[in-house]
């Protein structure tokens, strides 16, 4: 009976040491010990007209086939060198609808949406084919109420599971709240803000190139008018101008307007994530 409680006693022994050492093997982590999972930078690019919507034509071209091609050729620059998720409103020549190009952005939550397009000076009576260089747009305030509506509606995504571990700095925000009108307003100067930064890098690296620079400027812009992010319109040249069409058909003025408009996003990039 005393060897069977000896082997008794020993068993619960060995099995008692044997929990605490597999328990311990084990590292509790606290909640302030893991990192949320960070969200990834995301660009959405939208290529301004396609389909019957030619936008601007001169000589050789048209608006819809260049500012395509020089968007394919940005997205996979962002990709492979600064690993920024890139999503395009259109791929192929198609006509996408104003608001739809802004929504793409709004559901995917993206950090900046950029419309690319060719300028025109011709008119229905006169040709001005002098007329050169880029500029960038921004939302006019008399458009920005309709931006107040986007950010309502995209606030739905605070409500979204894991939202809390993607955005800490908003935990708490409850988009139904009449107080979050203030937040509201805030995000909006906010995006305006960032708008005239990346629209200013935009203009300062065009003119790194020697491209004339006609400034950032406001417009009550349709396609800007519902993103609830920074969003900007940028003009990389006049199709009007014979010199500036085939400049944007070259590879090599294709080449520098992406190179351009890649520092600008990664400059922007920097800044705002310091």
């Amino acid at each position: 009976m005393k060897f069977i409680n000896s082997v008794k006693y020993i068993s619960f022994y060995v099995l008692a040491l044997a929990l605490v050492l597999t328990t311990s093997s084990f590292h509790v982590v606290s909640n302030t010990e893991i990192d949320p999972p960070k969200k990834v930078f995301t660009v959405v690019l939208d290529p301004g007209h396609g389909g019957a919507a030619l936008g601007a034509v001169g000589r050789r071209s048209k608006e819809k086939d260049i500012v395509l091609e020089v968007s394919l050729k940005l997205k996979k620059e962002l990709e492979d060198k600064l690993n920024i998720n890139v999503l395009l409103t259109r791929t192929t020549d198609v006509d996408v609808a104003f608001r739809t190009r802004s929504e793409i952005a709004n559901k995917n939550h993206a950090d900046l949406f950029i419309s690319i397009h060719a300028n025109s000076a011709n008119t229905t009576r006169r040709k001005n084919p002098q007329v050169t260089g880029t500029e960038t747009l921004v939302l006019g305030f008399h458009r920005m109420n309709e931006q107040d509506v986007a950010i309502r509606e995209n606030a739905d995504m605070l409500l979204e599971e894991n939202y809390e571990e993607n955005n800490a700095d908003l935990i708490g925000f409850d988009p139904k709240d009449p107080s979050s009108y203030i937040v509201f307003k805030v995000m909006k100067r906010q995006y305006r803000d960032r708008s005239i930064r990346l629209a200013s890098l935009m203009q300062h690296e065009y003119a790194t190139s020697n491209r004339p620079n006609r400034g950032v400027k406001e417009q009550g812009l349709a396609v800007l008018a519902r993103a609830s992010m920074p969003a900007v319109l940028t003009e990389i040249g006049f199709i009007s101008s014979p010199s500036e069409e085939n400049y944007m058909l070259s590879e090599e003025g294709q080449t520098e307007i992406v190179k351009n408009l890649f520092d600008a996003i990664k400059n922007y990039k920097a800044a705002v994530e310091r």
